[in-house]
């Protein structure tokens, strides 16, 4: 009986050896410590890469000597410049005129070539010729002129809106579809090269321009920070001035891509000289892009803004960019 006993202990005790070790086989196993340049980063929106500028031809500039408008740029700028160049041929032909008359009564009445002058005083018919011809002018001028100034006024639907904020000495520009702005100074002399300007763009070359798309309806919004500014874009054929407290507004749409620079129109300080505009037009597909960095630069925001604002192939680009499609350039 106890032998019996003792082969029963001596069986448990080599089962226990023997279970043991498989039973540490089958523990389960620890993950591994993951390395911190492994761990995968979060998803979300890849930043944009740097934007660079595209070379645009300098298109509305002053040029030394010159006496006619800027090349017109916009359907605005080409009305204004019809309607200046009729109106001066008027003028031409009434001044010619009138010093016709003036010739004729100096060489024709004078008291050698006419001794006995007429002695009438009046002539009913010559009285009502100077008075409704010059009537009859003025309707023509006015037929011609207001439906311009009306178009200059009624602004369309907008594609982008952009407030234009005049400071004591630099404009502030402010995207209001993306909740982004910046402001644009004038360029120091030396900085002119590192910026991509020539020497002679002194004193109308920004460190950073208001971009905005080819074909597009840019409404406009100015006012004043300080004192009275001008927004001025010759080549626009748009002038508005920026008032403190108050909200003026105009809009362009820019024919081609450019360059096109203005100058504060409204006397405003010392350094009023000092206050130039810079604006650079981009194609629909290049602006999208812009517009994707910008977005990341000043920290704006990305949305249905961007399709709805922004015309035609433009439009079509950015819904493409914020899908993840590839924009080509």
């Amino acid at each position: 009986m106890k032998l019996a006993s003792l082969s029963v202990v001596i069986l448990l005790t080599l089962a226990a050896h023997l279970v043991s070790p498989a039973i540490a086989q089958q523990a389960p196993e620890t993950e591994a410590p993951v390395s911190p340049l492994e761990t995968p980063a979060p998803e979300g929106d890849p930043p944009a890469p740097d934007f660079v500028m595209p070379d645009l031809p300098v298109i509305g500039v002053p040029v030394p000597n010159g006496v006619g408008y800027q090349p017109a740029s916009t359907s605005l700028a080409e009305d204004a410049h019809w309607l200046s160049n009729w109106v001066h041929g008027l003028m031409i032909a009434i001044v010619l005129f009138v010093t016709a008359l003036i010739g004729i009564v100096i060489f024709r009445f004078n008291a050698k070539a006419n001794p006995t002058p007429a002695a009438f005083t009046h002539n009913t018919k010559i009285e009502i010729a100077w008075t409704l011809v010059p009537v009859l002018i003025l309707i023509v001028i006015g037929s011609f002129s207001l439906p311009i100034l009306f178009k200059q006024l009624e602004i369309p639907e907008p594609d982008v809106t952009i407030k234009a904020t005049g400071n004591q000495w630099y404009w502030n520009y402010e995207y209001a579809d993306n909740a982004f702005s910046f402001d644009s100074l004038m360029l120091l002399p030396e900085d002119l090269a590192a910026n991509g300007y020539s020497d002679e763009l002194y004193l109308l070359a920004t460190d950073t321009a208001m971009v905005v798309p080819v074909g597009a309806v840019v409404m406009m919004q100015m006012t004043g920070a300080d004192v009275i500014h001008s927004w001025t874009i010759p080549a626009f054929g748009v002038k508005m001035d920026a008032v403190p407290g108050r909200l003026n507004e105009t809009w362009f749409t820019v024919d081609e891509p450019g360059v096109y620079f203005g100058q504060c129109s409204e006397l405003c300080g010392k350094d009023h000289a000092y206050m130039p505009i810079t604006v650079k037009a981009l194609t629909p597909d290049d602006y999208a892009l812009w517009l994707d960095w910008a977005i990341d630069e000043y920290g704006g925001t990305r949305g249905e803004a961007d399709v709805a604002n922004v015309p035609g192939d433009a439009g079509v680009a950015v819904a493409q960019r914020d899908s993840g499609v590839a924009v080509a350039n």
